[in-house]
């Protein structure tokens, strides 16, 4: 649960976050490399979630 005193609506939002299978991820990375990838996504209208996602997916397909 979040700490402090969370809303309701935080608390949903965990609860389904969990339950769905959410979560999320920290990763320290260079700042040009950073900005060159919100640029691009931006450019080519995806969202920087959804392609780390594909990426990440062909990465993990193409070990197997």
């Amino acid at each position: 649960m979040p700490v402090g005193k969370p809303t309701p609506q935080t608390i949903a939002t965990k609860k389904y976050e969990k339950k769905a299978g959410w979560m999320s991820k920290s990763y320290k990375l260079k700042r040009e490399v950073v900005e060159e990838f919100a640029r691009a996504c931006e450019e080519e209208g995806v969202s920087q979630a959804s392609q780390l996602t594909k990426m990440m997916k062909e990465f993990v397909e193409k070990r197997k």
